[in-house]
């Protein structure tokens, strides 16, 4: 054992392992008795891959480089592939990321174009696509632009041509639905096929505030009758919809304050606990119904466990396994349920639970550890006292190397960590990101600041009209409490953030007094400019409830942006930024960095070609990484030989 300070101890968790860990299996689904999925490469250019499990067990990966199986809807995407099995072979349709054109692939083939492509602003967009072999169709999401801006779009349900016909005639696409709402997600089809349900909202709510979950009949030929409103409204979120075998309709809504389980209108286990989420990818799962009646679920507070609900009892079963949340990517065929699990110390594998014996075991994507686990942090979830007394939610990762250890009285550095959304929360998983730091001797602490999900619709709404001074009174108050308690130094402390996190860390140091440096990853940083046309639709209106009606309170747009206060910034902080992000777009920064000219203050800027909106590729989140770390070795006063030194400009 070593006696080494803080920060300074050696790791076998570079920041290459951290990059080739990155992501996760995604989009789970069943063709035919075969389970699917997609999973990144970030050593192939950050795409993303489909990948079958044949009968022998073994993983194979459909689509070579460069196929990349990611939608664009919505800019966060959605399910970009379905399957089904035609004359005893697989068949599948999936979105290329590259040109965003819905494909079909078989066996032995090429992939070939269903669907046009559009000159227009974005194009045509295609997201949740369910094959119908029976009329030769693929019922799916279409995000259609009509003009050149961000916000000229419509999005309808449509049945595109299996045949390839409609490859380039955007008229041989069909439209099931008339274009009433601006936001729809696929339509789910009731098991005597006369039904179809989905859900829908519009501006300025964003589907954790208010969605509708919409019926509509079905007719012989295809053709959607006049949809109607089931559940769901302007304060009541349906985070998704689905139907029972036996035609009842399910659906997931936060109408009592957490989103829990309905069946037609009716509780089925009413609990203080989230059965749902924030829907930020059209096609997410919380729930899938069984042949058997019971339902698969992901139900908790804080992290979500998978469990089997009996509608007829209320009881849930929790599945027996190390695995200690579950992504939002559920899928069932006849009593089997595919899932995406992770846990403190394993990364996201693909998960299959057999309902009818309860036994779960891992069939794809299965964790292997990469350095001995005895370098993985240990997360505890803490709850903290906020300002007012308000419960401030955490997971604290204290350093942990099993080679060294610190000198006697010396307190570690500590980064505090603020997610993106901000409606949305940390998962309780494996980052070997933070095991990167946590190995040498820096704390983190990941904060669910009020805002964030899986804690109740009132610890969510917390965050309303007060984006910029609640997450950041949190995130401050979590810091301060670590070195109140003697297990952080408080003259060592950070913050560091991407997206809505990447707001909250800048926010955070220009309210100064709190932190000795910052890293910030594509944020916003300009209210106004972001607010009146430099983001993308889904979010254009996003600020109406997390700040307030910019026409109403324009004062509050300028007084809690960072980049009107960029002269309070007199600490080092290192800012890093995609240059192809159309979510928070360069101009941010450039904006930001502006107004700091000429204030003295160190810092340093490092732009991304090719990148959006967060980090695919490995050489970016090794680049990201390491200047992360120098910043702190800098600031810190670390010993870090092995790591590229940043240079730190005024």
């Amino acid at each position: 054992m070593q006696t080494l300070p803080y920060g300074s101890w050696p790791s076998p968790v570079d920041a290459a392992l951290a990059a080739a860990h990155d992501g996760k299996p995604e989009f789970t689904g069943y063709v035919g008795d075969e389970v699917w999925w997609t999973e990144p490469r970030p050593a192939e250019g950050g795409r993303r891959t489909l990948v079958r499990r044949v009968a022998s067990g073994a993983e194979e990966s459909v689509l070579p480089a460069p196929w990349n199986v990611r939608s664009r809807v919505i800019e966060y995407g959605g399910r970009p592939w379905a399957g089904a099995v035609r004359d005893g072979a697989p068949l599948a349709v999936f979105v290329h990321f590259d040109d965003q054109r819905l494909y079909r692939w078989e066996p032995g083939g090429e992939p070939r174009p269903l669907t046009p492509l559009s000159p227009v602003g974005g194009g045509l967009r295609w997201a949740e696509p369910q094959v119908r072999l029976e009329s030769g169709e693929v019922w799916c999401v279409l995000e259609e632009f009509t003009g050149e801006g961000p916000s000229d779009v419509r999005r309808v349900l449509v049945a595109v041509p299996l045949d390839g016909s409609a490859a380039e005639d955007r008229g041989a696409v069909r439209e099931l639905t008339p274009e009433r709402h601006r936001f729809v997600t696929g339509p789910r089809l009731s098991p005597d096929g006369r039904r179809a349900a989905w859900l829908a909202w519009d501006h300025p709510r964003m589907p954790w505030d208010g969605t509708e979950a919409i019926v509509a009949e079905v007719g012989a030929d295809g053709r959607f009758g006049t949809p109607r409103t089931v559940a769901g409204g302007p304060e009541e979120s349906v985070a998704q919809v689905d139907w029972a075998p036996d035609g009842a309709l399910l659906y997931a809504s936060d109408r009592s304050g957490w989103w829990n389980l309905y069946r037609d209108g009716e509780p089925l286990c009413p609990r203080e606990e989230e059965f749902g989420g924030p829907l930020w990818k059209l096609g997410q799962r919380w729930f899938a119904p069984l042949d058997s009646g019971l339902i698969a679920v992901l139900h908790g507070r804080g992290a979500l466990a998978l469990g089997v609900l009996d509608p007829e009892t209320g009881e849930v079963a929790d599945a027996a396994g190390p695995w200690a949340e579950f992504d939002a990517v559920l899928a069932a065929h006849g009593e089997r349920v595919v899932a995406v699990g992770a846990g403190p110390r394993s990364g996201y594998e693909v998960v299959e639970l057999d309902t009818r014996t309860g036994h779960a075991r891992v069939i794809g994507a299965a964790h292997a550890d990469p350095v001995d686990p005895a370098y993985y942090p240990e997360p505890r979830v803490r709850t903290f006292a906020g300002p007012g007394g308000r419960d401030v939610h955490a997971h604290v990762h204290p350093p942990r190397n099993p080679g060294c250890q610190a000198p006697g009285g010396e307190l570690p550095p500590y980064v505090v960590w603020a997610h993106g959304g901000p409606t949305s929360r940390f998962p309780l998983a494996l980052d070997l990101e933070i095991a990167y730091f946590t190995s040498r001797g820096i704390g983190v602490v990941e904060v669910d600041y009020g805002g964030s999900t899986g804690h109740g619709r009132a610890y969510r709404d917390r965050l309303r009209e007060q984006w910029g001074v609640v997450d950041v009174e949190d995130c401050a108050a979590v810091a301060l409490a670590l070195a109140q308690e003697g297990a952080a130094d408080r003259s060592r402390l950070a913050i560091r953030g991407g997206s809505a996190g990447g707001w909250t860390s800048a926010a955070s140091l220009a309210a100064a007094g709190v932190y000795a440096c910052g890293a910030v990853f594509y944020p916003i940083l300009d209210l106004t400019g972001w607010g009146t046309g430099e983001t993308h639709d889904f979010e254009s209106r996003y600020l109406e409830s997390l700040v307030g009606p910019l026409a109403e309170v324009p004062e509050r747009y300028a007084e809690r942006s960072p980049a009107e206060h960029a002269d309070r910034i007199d600490v080092p902080f290192l800012l890093l930024q995609g240059l192809d992000d159309v979510i928070c777009p360069p101009v941010q920064c450039e904006r930001f960095l502006s107004r700091l000219k000429g204030r003295g203050t160190p810092h340093a800027y490092l732009t991304f070609a090719g990148e959006g909106h967060g980090f695919r590729r490995t050489a970016t989140m090794v680049r990201a990484l390491e200047a992360e770390l120098s910043l702190y070795a800098q600031v810190f006063g670390l010993d870090q030989p092995g790591v590229p030194t940043l240079e730190l400009g005024t």
